[in-house]
């Protein structure tokens, strides 16, 4: 299969063994790929300043539900159509949204191995109400990490730059996108879904469908699965 060049760059720092600083745009509990990437990083950076776009994982989570694929989307002020840079983006928090959101996440999962342990600590950040996106997109990305073990660093950008030098930087902004996702990066993290008997193994799920899929075991797989990139 023809890798994507960012893809095919990503495989030549591999290659070298040369640790480089990761920029990414900020999402809603990311799909597993950024994860299984972050592991070859000690450094990850969010682009504050990278512009909203519509139909992105910004505000969006993919899930597994008994009748397949459900998308998790968070309600925003001034709608999808915005293109205001992300630290500027406010969550629409008249809908009741969390609630609901955490209510399909319990259903989806109560029947996997590690939903119960780590359910009431996930109440809990659902519980928390939250005015900006990026910072909802930040706390759901502290707490996947260290449930899947990250040992890097992370940062914000304080202005926006188009161009990282490249020598020093891999720069992944808009490159994980909800419509090529699984073109982009055809060698996902394997393990067994809940659902897996009805839909087959569904690959680049929210982390959270490895979190609770199979908990303390995580970290071990994004690292397995990443030599494999």
């Amino acid at each position: 299969m023809h890798l994507p060049f960012f893809l095919s760059r990503f495989h030549r720092i591999l290659q070298n063994e040369t640790k480089m600083k990761l920029i990414i745009d900020c999402q809603y509990f990311t799909p597993v790929i950024l994860h299984q990437i972050s592991t070859d990083f000690t450094h990850i950076v969010f682009d504050a300043y990278d512009r909203y776009q519509k139909v992105s994982f910004r505000n969006r989570a993919v899930v597994l539900g008994g009748n397949g694929e459900i998308m998790l989307s968070v309600p925003l002020i001034d709608g999808r159509e915005q293109r205001r840079p992300m630290k500027d983006v406010r969550i629409a928090n008249n809908a009741d949204w969390q609630s609901q959101h955490f209510k399909t996440l319990k259903s989806c999962y109560n029947r996997s191995p590690w939903f119960q342990f780590f359910e009431h600590e996930l109440l809990a950040l659902y519980e928390k109400k939250f005015e900006w996106l990026m910072d909802w997109n930040l706390a759901c990305w502290e707490w996947s990490v260290k449930k899947t073990g990250g040992t890097f660093t992370t940062e914000i950008t304080e202005s926006y730059q188009e161009e990282y030098d490249p020598a020093e930087w891999l720069d992944l902004r808009n490159r994980i996108r909800v419509q090529t996702l699984n073109q982009d990066f055809p060698n996902p993290v394997k393990y067994n879904q809940v659902f897996e008997d009805r839909h087959g193994f569904v690959p680049n799920c929210s982390v959270l469908d490895l979190i609770f899929c199979e908990g303390k075991n995580a970290r071990s797989l994004l690292m397995k699965a990443q030599k494999q990139l």
